[in-house]
């Protein structure tokens, strides 16, 4: 890594399908999905077709120097409300501290060009390194879904955690530097 630039977001292509399904299949990762069964190529290829051109989708690939480092989407875009859900997972060998550029790039995507007034996250409650980098950018817990998602034989909550354009703003600066404190020289 070579510059000071928390990394970029792209649009996702389908050359990006078979690094994305193998970091969605990898177990660090899938035990955090609602849903945990490894997904076929088949499956993977019918969401891609599904999802690709949905207005009520973004997908993107994270990179820093080039290098794809982590997938982000958002979803259930509501135009009308300026709202959506939001996503992400990084790729298994992933230097520490991806999490967070992504979520910077991708918060200033939400904000920027998005538009959005409101983006929402779904987090499984024993996920707390996802809480807590949700909670470090401002993400405010707004409920808490009882027994919402089977994981195993275990029905486990879920907390709902949003984040609002203006509280975006308000921390963004500070944000930005902290990611550039801790990127190499």
């Amino acid at each position: 890594m070579t510059d000071k630039s928390p990394g970029k977001l792209r649009r996702m292509t389908e050359t990006d399908l078979p690094a994305v399904l193998s970091w969605r299949n990898h177990p660090a990762i899938r035990r955090h999905m609602y849903t945990q069964d490894e997904i076929t190529l088949k499956e993977h290829r019918t969401w891609w077709e599904a999802t690709k051109t949905s207005p009520k989708s973004r997908l993107y690939i994270y990179e820093r120097d080039e290098t794809p480092l982590g997938y982000v989407a958002f979803s259930q875009i509501a135009p009308l409300s300026a709202t959506a859900h939001w996503g992400f997972y990084t790729a298994p060998q992933a230097p520490r501290g991806t999490g967070s550029m992504m979520t910077f790039l991708a918060m200033d995507e939400a904000f920027g060009p998005m538009a959005l007034r409101k983006v929402n996250a779904e987090v499984i409650k024993g996920n707390a390194a996802s809480i807590g980098l949700h909670e470090s950018f401002g993400f405010e817990k707004e409920g808490l879904f009882l027994a919402h998602v089977m994981i195993g034989e275990t029905l486990e909550d879920v907390h709902r955690l949003a984040l609002f354009a203006d509280n975006w703003q308000a921390i963004r600066a500070a944000k930005l530097e902290k990611l550039q404190e801790r990127l190499p020289q």
